[in-house]
């Protein structure tokens, strides 16, 4: 019989990820609220923003007040992305307890992303992540389209695997390997993971899945078989990627939280809040939230209604 882990750290890129993508700008009180909402579920790990230029994602332009009215509580960890040594400043002073470098494992993809190439990036990364560290900040490696780039098609494991090793190598902590556009199936997930796991500790990565084609959370089961202990994933399904036309939201956290629950994995997470906190920001966006679990209570509540 597969024996799986025990406990499962779960982190919320929703207020990040999820809403860089949303077109309909959302109020900063209002962000506040639901990453209040999203601290009281339980979660321990939250990013609230991203310290990017405005005209390239308008939606996080307040990153500043948001990271410094929300409730922070004791022992959750809030996180942003920076794409710079600027944005790191910005960050800096809002004392964030975690910043985010991110780069892609694909040349063109990482061009259209942060318009330079991936040997360029490096050193702009080395430099963020020595004054974070010199500031006492942990510090996390996005590597996107880990297993297929819009622009190039399927990306080898052993491109990622030079990648992470770098980004490993300049000082990150933890690397979060992302199917930004949702094209991974459980077969590639296994076979990509029994390639990497030889050079690489299991318990340095995270696997960020994206839902297009509705196997996100196969693919969080061949990861869970491997030894692997971190997902990220976005409330009620929220997000895509602005530089990859198709893909579809994140793996949501309700329903990855809830098949963990039910397969004894434990999580540190109250279901009932986390549903509350989706239910707050589906009324705020004003549309369905694509989740199973948001599926099934709009289901519910249009049977009521009739």
């Amino acid at each position: 019989m597969q024996t799986f882990p025990e406990f499962v750290t779960v982190k919320e890129v929703g207020p990040r990820d999820g809403l860089q993508n949303e077109k309909q700008q959302v109020a900063t009180q209002d962000k506040i609220n639901w990453i209040n909402m999203l601290s009281k579920s339980g979660l321990s790990s939250v990013e609230v923003s991203s310290f990017v230029h405005p005209k390239w994602i308008p939606q996080l332009k307040d990153a500043k007040d948001v990271v410094t009215k929300i409730y922070r509580k004791p022992g959750t960890t809030y996180a942003t992305l920076v794409p710079n040594a600027k944005g790191l400043k910005a960050a800096l002073e809002t004392d964030i307890d975690e910043v985010a470098v991110f780069m892609s494992a694909s040349e063109s993809h990482n061009m259209k992303n942060i318009n330079k190439s991936i040997e360029q990036s490096y050193p702009i990364f080395k430099e963020v992540v020595q004054e974070a560290k010199d500031h006492g900040k942990r510090v996390r490696g996005y590597v996107s389209t880990v297993f297929g780039c819009p622009y190039e098609g399927a990306v080898a494991p052993h491109q990622v695997l030079k990648v992470s090793q770098r980004l490993l190598d300049i000082g990150v902590d933890e690397l979060s390997l992302g199917d930004t556009i949702g094209v991974a199936n459980p077969k590639q997930v296994d076979q990509f993971l029994s390639t990497i796991k030889n050079d690489l500790d299991v318990n340095q990565i995270a696997m960020h899945f994206h839902n297009t084609y509705g196997m996100a959370l196969a693919n969080v089961l061949v990861s869970l078989q491997h030894g692997l202990t971190i997902f990220d994933s976005s409330l009620g399904g929220l997000g895509g990627c602005p530089y990859a036309k198709g893909a579809s939201g994140n793996l949501a956290t309700d329903d990855l939280v809830h098949m963990l629950h039910q397969m004894g994995i434990q999580t540190g997470i109250e279901e009932e809040k986390l549903n509350q906190a989706a239910e707050y920001i589906q009324k705020i966006l004003g549309k369905e939230l694509p989740s199973h679990h948001m599926q099934i209570a709009n289901r519910m509540r249009q049977r009521e209604y009739f």
